[in-house]
């Protein structure tokens, strides 16, 4: 016979073992997060406090797992990583996340993706105001495009889309969530001024991501300063 004893302590370990597993879980993505962090720094893609990143921890409830405000991504350790509903709470962590996280949400709902990364490198802000007035700019031709999810040819024609940049985030999110539904086939954006945003169905097919189009942008930008305009670029 179970006593009522018993029954609690058997709830009680069942909601420990769930918390065991999701504490596992945030400390994975917290270290992924701050791994990428340093790489991407080192690289010159997000310097001084520029750039967040975030990873699904739960689809359902959605909570993700996202870098802090105001601090330098290339030091940070899991402990300075946050969780996050998906009304953009803080669920875990002391401080906050940048108000961009509305934009990982949305990007979310608009992907089912489960990590998203944001950059702030020199080419991907060259090229998205230089392209600003056009809404995009396509890249074909080039053997590293077939790194994107999907992509089987360097005949591939990408359009990478560029929003205007604000600093109303609700209404910025809900301008990329807009944009992703005409856009379905498309990659990433690039907010004007400001920096690229992809995402991935994990966090390595994400971080992929960001390397293939930041390679891509400084062979433009490179490309374009030797007066190179003919072929592959538009």
């Amino acid at each position: 016979m179970i006593t009522p004893s018993h029954r609690s302590n058997s709830r009680r370990n069942r909601t420990d073992g769930r918390n065991s597993a999701e504490d596992r879980r945030f400390q994975e993505l917290a270290s992924s997060l701050c791994e990428i962090g340093r790489n991407f720094y080192a690289r010159g893609w997000a310097l001084g406090t520029g750039g967040n990143y975030s990873a699904v921890a739960s689809a359902d409830p959605l909570q993700l797992v996202i870098t802090p405000s105001g601090i330098e991504k290339g030091g940070m350790i899991p402990a300075d990583i946050l969780q996050i509903n998906g009304a953009g709470e803080v669920e875990r962590g002391k401080t906050r996340p940048s108000f961009e996280c509305l934009i990982h949400l949305a990007i979310v709902r608009a992907r089912g993706a489960a990590a998203i990364l944001h950059t702030h490198s020199v080419w991907a802000t060259v090229l998205s105001q230089a392209h600003g007035s056009e809404g995009g700019l396509a890249i074909e031709g080039y053997e590293m495009l077939k790194g994107l999810e999907g992509v089987r040819t360097h005949r591939h024609r990408e359009w990478v889309p560029i929003i205007e940049n604000s600093q109303d985030m609700p209404e910025l999110a809900q301008t990329s969530e807009q944009l992703l539904a005409e856009h379905p086939a498309a990659h990433g954006f690039l907010l004007r001024g400001h920096g690229l945003y992809t995402w991935g169905q994990s966090v390595f097919e994400a971080k992929r991501h960001i390397e293939i189009f930041e390679f891509l942008f400084e062979v433009l930008g490179r490309t374009r300063a030797l007066g190179y305009t003919t072929g592959p670029l538009s």
